[in-house]
């Protein structure tokens, strides 16, 4: 590194850590915003749930006018508070007023004393979470109640119970564990390292950029006996870093607050689908951030180019605004089903560097398909520096008015 680009970028540096809003965005937001999100979404859920759990729900029952036996066994149920019927019975659970609503035939017990099939309708509020736990306690009953039929129905015939079983089907888990980690992790994780990966270097370019033309020392600085290139690409370094800064201690923060609420708020739950115990493979962690480094380097010149276009730091931020949308979006696009690499997605910026770190995440390394990507993201990240160099050349961008 030339001694000169050093030199910028050290000043850049240290104006950086004595900005404080500089520090909030890249220590403060990552270390602690984010931990607190976490800690606090997830204990106030489990609070709702487990109030939600505990509650006596208002269930009203209908018809059953000749099956006294069912009707007196739901009344006496102690997880449901049984109310009378009422006209109006879908009004009142979708006010909320009533959770849910179980509709017994008026010859129930007669008919399953014949043998006779009947329809026990359960009427409920989709996708309210009280109102769908209040018919578990209904449905848990009704399938008590149809085992215990099945069961005398087959003792009067002279049929074993196992019949109804005649082998059993099991799930066994073969992938090892850093797979059934990165299976789980691997959709989201790449697409927070993107999202950190572009906003982390926000608010420092357009504070070296833009913030510096509003305050007037851009000129002071092209004053200097540094050359231009030198001046802008130490103001790129500082950008990326950080960006990759932010992005590294949110990682860390999140990891942290995950372990921490994985224990104290589920329980100690270590383990994913079918028993396999939770595991993250550190070398494919490194791997995804060689893979993004590129990605931050786009990044970062990206936005200091924009904002050294830009006439003023307000201008400049509703720029990067909406392009973090336009990010994004490529990084969503990622985690639809069926989204797969290939030739053709390998070239698109973004979205080809999601897929590929979730295939590394799940220890799938197509070097193909990686030394496409890592070659095509350096060649973005080249053009993207390019034009910014040349933007910082040009008078009647420094000095737009």
């Amino acid at each position: 590194m030339s001694r000169a680009i050093w030199v910028v970028y050290r000043k850049e540096f240290l104006d950086a850590i004595r900005d404080r809003r500089t520090l909030f965005s890249m220590v403060v937001v990552p270390v602690l915003v984010m931990p607190a999100l976490i800690f606090g979404m997830g204990l106030g859920a489990a609070k709702m749930v487990m109030k939600a759990r505990a509650e006596i729900p208002k269930v009203m029952l209908l018809g059953g006018e000749q099956s006294p036996n069912t009707m007196t066994a739901l009344r006496k149920l102690s997880t449901i508070e049984a109310i009378p019927a009422t006209a109006d019975y879908t009004n009142l659970i979708s006010e909320k007023k009533v959770r849910a609503a179980v509709e017994v035939p008026a010859d129930f017990d007669a008919a399953l004393a014949r043998g006779e099939p009947r329809t026990v309708r359960i009427y409920m509020y989709q996708g309210e979470l009280r109102s769908a736990f209040s018919t578990e306690p209904v449905e848990q009953y009704f399938r008590a109640l149809r085992e215990t039929e099945v069961q005398r129905r087959l003792t009067e015939r002279g049929v074993p119970a196992a019949v109804l079983h005649p082998f059993e089907v099991r799930q066994m888990n073969v992938a090892a564990p850093k797979k059934v980690t990165a299976n789980l992790l691997g959709a989201i994780l790449p697409y927070l390292i993107i999202l950190f990966c572009f906003t982390g270097g926000m608010y420092p370019a357009v504070d070296m950029t833009a913030g510096e033309k509003e305050r007037g020392t851009m000129e002071t600085l092209l004053c200097s006996p540094v050359a231009r290139t030198h001046l802008v690409l130490g103001k790129f370094l500082m950008v990326l870093t950080a960006s990759v800064a932010t992005t590294a201690l949110s990682l860390t923060s999140m990891g942290f607050s995950f372990m921490q609420a994985k224990q104290h708020l589920l329980g100690g739950l270590a383990h994913g689908p079918g028993g396999a115990a939770l595991a993250m493979d550190f070398p494919s962690l490194v791997a995804v951030f060689a893979m993004v480094l590129p990605l931050a380097i786009f990044f970062s010149a990206l936005q200091l180019a924009i904002a050294l276009f830009s006439r003023s730091a307000k201008e400049a931020q509703s720029y990067l605004g909406p392009l973090t949308i336009v990010v994004i979006f490529p990084a969503i696009a990622s985690l639809l089903p069926g989204m797969e690499l290939s030739p053709q997605l390998a070239l698109v910026p973004i979205l080809n560097t999601s897929l590929i770190c979730k295939e590394i995440l799940a220890g799938t390394y197509h070097w193909g398909y990686i030394s496409l990507i890592f070659l095509s993201a350096c060649l973005y990240a080249a053009l993207a520096l390019g034009a910014a160099v040349w933007l910082f050349r040009r008078e009647s961008v420094l000095f737009r008015v």
